[in-house]
């Protein structure tokens, strides 16, 4: 019984997301017809009336947004048979699920190739992706937006039909079962999406400063590091910042190119944690695991979010 309810609980909140996303995308639109009319400061019963639903919505789809993380917490905090009992409201407070998740020195290190790995690809992703940008952003050279849709072609290709050729790239380099076969791997990923944006990012940049630099003797490596790289934080912290939420989350590659514990990221250990049994499935060690390798993510982005969001959106006004 309890699984029929659950099954249609479940159902009924990825309806709702539906019904909530389809409603932010269209909603706009007779929203701005409507607002249009009171442009005066005049605030009209129709106006009013659209404004509250836009806030439910807006509502509706944060509640969609947060609840499963917020079931997560939940679900980390109870043990036994309280994890199979739909509650809603925090009825304990145990950190046994933590405490069993942050002992087992395989975790420990699975987070710590995490953050490696994601660093690196980082890193990695923005040195190319900056110097990339910058020649197809102000070099001219025949065949340049053909360039640029070979590289967005790239990332038109799901995972599992690349598998199997970057597995016989990682053995024929000799780094499988080890960090650098996934940095290699996020890394190409990743390219195609960073190099987009700061193409597009370092096209609004102003023609004249390049020019000044370039009178008073300046390389184009000086140009890059001294002069664009200061104007291209927004978009650096967003495509890298993306860039690591991507890598930090990757399950596919990481499953593959990695078959020890000691050389796992944190997707594929909490995917291997096991119970007591080989028939136990342990939700409240999952739970928490999951808990704790997300709260960093939402941190950054909380952090960031303002550069996010002018990263997302240069080059998007024309003036």
């Amino acid at each position: 019984m309890i699984d029929l309810l659950t099954f249609l609980f479940w159902n009924l909140l990825y309806f709702a997301a539906f019904v909530g996303i389809t409603l932010a995308v269209v909603f706009p639109f007779y929203y701005a017809v409507l607002s249009s009319a009171d442009r005066s400061g005049e605030r009209t019963a129709s106006g009013v009336f659209w404004n509250i639903v836009f806030w439910i919505v807006v509502a509706l789809i944060v509640l969609i947004a947060i609840f499963p993380f917020y079931y997560a917490v939940l679900s980390s905090l109870e043990t036994g048979t309280q994890l199979f009992i739909p509650n809603y409201l925090p009825q304990s407070l145990n950190p046994a699920n933590y405490e069993a998740v942050l002992t087992r020195p395989s975790f420990v290190s699975s987070i710590v190739n995490s953050v490696f790995v994601a660093t690196v690809t980082v890193v990695a992703a923005l040195f190319l992706a900056v110097t990339a940008s910058y020649a197809l952003a102000r070099v001219r050279f025949r065949g340049r937006g053909l360039l640029l849709l070979t590289i967005l072609a790239v990332s038109m290709f799901p995972q599992i039909a690349v598998l199997s050729g970057l597995f016989e790239l990682v053995n024929w380099l000799g780094i499988y079962n080890t960090p650098w076969a996934l940095i290699l791997s996020y890394t190409i990923f990743t390219l195609p999406f960073t190099v987009w944006v700061l193409t597009t990012f370092m096209r609004d940049l102003p023609v004249e400063i390049e020019e000044a630099a370039i009178v008073d003797g300046a390389s184009p490596w000086v140009v890059i590091s001294k002069v664009f790289l200061p104007l291209l934080w927004p978009a650096l912290v967003t495509t890298g910042l993306l860039a690591f939420i991507g890598a930090w989350n990757e399950f596919l590659f990481a499953l593959t190119f990695t078959i020890t514990e000691t050389r796992r990221t944190v997707p594929v250990a909490i995917a291997l944690l096991s119970g007591a049994s080989q028939q136990e499935i342990p939700w409240g060690p999952i739970m928490a695991a999951s808990v704790i390798v997300t709260v960093p993510l939402i941190a950054l982005v909380l952090i960031f979010q303002r550069k996010i969001v002018a990263g997302l959106t240069a080059g998007g006004v024309k003036g």
